[in-house]
């Protein structure tokens, strides 16, 4: 890792272990989100081929995501990697979480492992695009099956402003990407959740699902 791509991740990291990952908590801790992305992960999760006995996501914050996904599959077990220690004090005491892990998608050590699904929602878009690479491998290396990937989608890089931050936020093909760097990955299904949507709201969030 050079120079540059180090201060980077010295610097993503401080943003979401500091103030404003604690902030990012209180913005998304809702029982209408709860909702909501119960709705999501089914749609989502309907797509896949076998039961799931293994989920894995990064930057998991309090555990919404994981919490939904163990009402679909009840026997999955879940694991959640979490750098904002205050989000992951919140894991620990959520009994839908098998397994909490206070560590950044970069310094996590999960070599011995791997589960059914992998997936980040709302994460790689926080990425400065330096760091893509390593969490691309990451998500891949640790997946047996299948990969979810939703986030903000793009055509093309760009950069967006970030409630007054700057590098804080960026679209792109992440999807396309990683269908690029690893040959073995095939688009499973894909799709978009608006925002205004009257049953299921999300933050127009663009969906992959790819698997192995």
């Amino acid at each position: 890792m050079d120079d540059l791509t180090k201060n980077n991740l010295k610097d993503q990291e401080t943003f979401w272990e500091g103030e404003f990952g604690d902030i990012y908590i209180k913005r998304n801790d809702s029982l209408k989100l709860l909702s909501s992305n119960f709705f999501f992960f089914s749609k989502i999760l309907s797509e896949t081929d076998t039961e799931l006995n293994s989920v894995c996501e990064f930057g998991a914050n309090i555990g919404l995501n994981l919490e939904v996904i163990k009402k679909l599959f009840p026997k999955c077990k879940t694991c959640g990697v979490e750098i904002n220690k205050k989000a992951y004090e919140r894991l620990l005491k959520n009994s839908s979480i098998d397994k909490a892990i206070h560590k950044s998608i970069f310094d996590v050590k999960l070599e011995k492992e791997s589960f059914d699904l992998t997936f980040t929602k709302g994460v790689l878009i926080h990425l400065n695009p330096s760091l893509l690479e390593k969490a691309y491998q990451m998500l891949f290396e640790t997946s047996n099956k299948y990969i979810l990937l939703a986030e903000y989608y793009n055509p093309f890089p760009i950069e967006v402003e970030y409630r007054g931050n700057r590098n804080k936020l960026f679209k792109r093909d992440f999807a396309g990407e990683m269908l690029a760097k690893f040959p073995e990955l095939k688009l499973k299904d894909y799709g978009f959740f608006y925002k205004q949507d009257p049953i299921s709201p999300q933050d127009d969030i663009t969906w992959f699902l790819l698997e192995k």
